[in-house]
């Protein structure tokens, strides 16, 4: 029986042979680009809408993680500005305790109600600095300055408080506190009672009570609100380690439902390629081979 080749179906074949193992690349390429085994809700359902969920809980902890690193940031400004107002505020009291002496003269008294007028200056200076997102550090909720001295020395300040940073699924943090929650103490505050010091120690006469109770009530208060801010700190750092511990989770998790590797993936596009090289190889000689050499 005499067998006759048939040179459409040698080319339908090899035509075919090829397109598969072209598509069979070209997906790999796909899988290895994605790092992923499923491409499309066809390849299957069920785990695909997994990788999706695990997909948006990445991108929202990327998200928290960014304004994680802007509280720390903030947090720590807050941290160190309240640490320099304090030592500003033993400062004071250092020099009062230099004025309380019988000794110091009136042309000394006078040194140290300038020294107290520069302090406060640089007291509220200090209060209001700006945090790294450009609003101030201990303002208000409408942004503007957060403590300004008035005409008879006393203090203004914003109202309300600052936004609050979302650092998590219904967790946010406040980063920094309204400056009167530190400056002030009920009908009085820091600039009222340096104010009056400074009178008292121009005139040569006594420290008022008032003022020197004021100044201890607001050092307690800066004291406080930096513990706060420190509580504040060590919070957004157990969230930070939440979320890194949650991202690795999800990478073993996507492991499972997925079960892309990179090496083996690459391993079976190498295969794959060398198949199909060999194949066009294949093909290119015989389809250049004549009838009767084919039949040799």
């Amino acid at each position: 029986m005499t067998i006759a080749p048939s040179t459409n179906l040698f080319y339908d074949r090899s035509a075919a042979s090829m397109r598969s193992l072209t598509a069979q690349v070209a997906r790999a390429n796909q899988q290895i680009t994605a790092q992923t085994n499923i491409l499309a809700p066809s390849d299957n359902s069920l785990a695909w809408q997994r990788l999706q969920d695990l997909s948006r809980a990445d991108a929202n902890d990327t998200a928290y993680s960014g304004n994680v690193s802007i509280a720390k940031s903030v947090l720590a400004q807050s941290d160190s500005a309240l640490g320099q107002i304090g030592d500003q505020l033993q400062q004071v009291s250092t020099l009062l305790v230099q004025a309380a002496s019988g000794t110091i003269t009136p042309a000394g008294k006078a040194a140290v109600a300038s020294q107290l007028k520069d302090i406060l200056t640089t007291i509220l200076t200090t209060a209001n600095a700006s945090d790294i997102r450009g609003g101030p550090l201990f303002g208000g909720s409408e942004g503007g300055p957060a403590v300004v001295q008035n005409a008879d020395g006393s203090l203004g300040f914003g109202s309300g408080e600052a936004a609050s940073i979302p650092i998590g699924d219904g967790q946010s943090v406040q980063p920094g506190n309204n400056a009167a929650g530190f400056l002030k103490t009920g009908t009085s505050d820091l600039g009222t009672a340096i104010t009056a010091m400074i009178a008292a120690l121009n005139a040569n006469t006594d420290i008022p009570a008032s003022a020197t109770d004021t100044l201890r009530k607001v050092a307690d208060q800066v004291t406080g609100t930096q513990a706060s801010i420190g509580a504040r700190a060590a919070r957004v750092d157990i969230v930070a380690g939440q979320i890194e511990s949650a991202k690795i989770d999800r990478s073993a998790a996507r492991t499972d439902v997925d079960g892309f590797d990179y090496s083996t993936a690459i391993t079976d596009l190498q295969k794959t390629m060398t198949v199909l090289q060999a194949t066009q190889a294949s093909f290119s000689k015989l389809s250049g081979m004549s009838l009767f050499q084919y039949l040799r």
